[in-house]
Parts: C-alpha cells; structure tokens; sequence
C-alpha cells in the first residue's frame, strides 16, 4: 500500500478544489487551497522523498485560456521528476506519446475513452495502438446519480454522467487494456468527510488489476480503514487534507504509514 502524491493544476496553478465543483465555462471551482510554490516544487519534493507512481492532472480543458499556463506548469513537473509521475487531463491517441516523451510514466484517460455516455472501445485501441496497454491508467472516477446505489462514472472533468455503471465485470473487462485504475470517489473528494467505503468494497472485491484510491482520505483512521478493506493492495492519494496543501494531516505522519504498510 503506497502513497501516490497528486499534483493538480487549475488556471496556471496547483490547487485544492472540491471536486465537483469544477466547471469549463468560466473555468471556475470551489478552492479548498491555492499554493503559491509551483507544480515543480513539489514535484522535487516528492522525488526527494522517493514517491513515485503519482499524478500530475490539468483540470483546464484544451480550449481554455488558461491551458497554455497549466500546461507549461504540468511539464515543469514532469521534467522535475522524470518517470516519476502519470499524467492525465485531454488525452488522447495523438497526443499520449508527447506526454510520454515529456516525462510521464503512464497517461491518463477518461473522456477519450468514456464519449457521449458509451465506451468507445475504438479509442481505446487507438491509444493501445499508441503507447501499449501498460502505459495507460483508466480513470473510472465515479459517483452515484439521481439518489441510485449505482456508482456511474463521470467525465468531462467530472462534469458529466455516463451511462457506464462501474461494476466488477466492466473493470474485468476494461484491465486487460490497462495497467492501472485510478478511481476517485467524486462524492468525497475535496470535503474532508472521510473515505467512501462502499466504493472501496465494489472494487476491492472485483479485479486484481492495481488501483490507486482518491477522495476524503483525512486522516491515520481512513488509511487503517483503507488497508483493511482493500487488504493493502489498495495505494492511495491524499488532496485536500494534507499538510502540503494546507490540510491537517501531516505529511510526515503519511510518508510513515506507507513505509510501514
């Protein structure tokens, strides 16, 4: 179980947000934390610290005025630490090679694959054909929809709905094409109001593909929580709650945990 350190970038910046907040007009979003250090900063830090396997993410979309500054930050970051981090935000089968080049280990993908509510198995094996299936993290970020029990994955920068149900026979499915989940719990993240538990055990039980969990980590309790349902195969990130971004939890008190579990 290991600790995956994020780097998120809005407007030109490494922010904090609430994670549902985020919209494309106006690129606007709660913020739970704007740092005045730059993506590159931590991105030494965390190579200092040997925390490999985290994700640098632009939250900006392509069209955005803003995107040129979060792009310029995000390849900072990735020179910073060289094969030290995945990158996701826009992928697509055109462009994962350049971030690859750039210095990513991994690209990460939602939208491209996840388009107008389906699967486009097409793109997946455009971005298979690209850069091989163990060079892409599948992001199934989700959340439930309309008061269901059924966690739906969003795309669009979490944005949108769509009408994919995660489940344990769609991530059977889709593992064979990847070499990574990243999973955020969309509900929790940025709120600091815990770890969300039934999501945890849907995909725990459901592949053995690795996964990395985001969203309401707050503490040493939701970590001993998180070890315990996912029986430590389960790495993890922390956001909004840790002391780099202004949080509560210590960063030093995470770096302990990862090494002793």
């Amino acid at each position: 179980m290991h600790f995956r350190p994020c780097i998120d970038i809005h407007n030109g910046r490494v922010k904090q947000i609430v994670g549902n907040s985020l919209r494309d007009e106006g690129d606007t979003a709660v913020e739970n934390f704007v740092a005045e250090r730059s993506a590159a900063s931590f991105a030494e830090q965390f190579r200092r610290d040997g925390l490999p396997g985290g994700h640098v993410v632009v939250l900006n979309q392509v069209f955005s005025p803003y995107y040129a500054a979060s792009r310029a930050e995000a390849l900072s970051a990735l020179e910073a630490f060289p094969g030290g981090f995945q990158y996701g935000g826009g992928v697509t089968a055109d462009n994962a090679s350049y971030w690859l080049n750039a210095g990513a280990s991994h690209v990460i993908v939602t939208s491209y694959v996840f388009r107008d509510g389906k699967i486009s198995y097409e793109n997946l094996a455009k971005l298979e054909s690209a850069v091989g299936r163990n060079r892409i993290v599948l992001d199934l970020s989700c959340a439930k929809r309309d008061d269901s029990d059924v966690y739906y994955i969003m795309t669009d920068r979490w944005q949108r709905y769509a009408d994919t149900p995660l489940n344990g026979e769609l991530m059977e499915r889709l593992s064979g094409h990847c070499a990574e989940f990243l999973i955020h719990a969309i509900s929790k993240e940025g709120r600091g109001e815990g770890i969300d538990e039934e999501l945890i055990y849907l995909f725990s039980e459901s592949c053995e593909c690795p996964i990395t969990y985001a969203g309401g980590v707050r503490n040493l309790d939701d970590l001993e929580e998180l070890y315990a349902i996912g029986d430590g195969r389960i790495d993890f990130t922390v956001g909004s709650a840790l002391s780099l971004y202004g949080g509560s939890f210590p960063y030093t008190d995470i770096l302990q945990f990862s090494a002793e579990h």
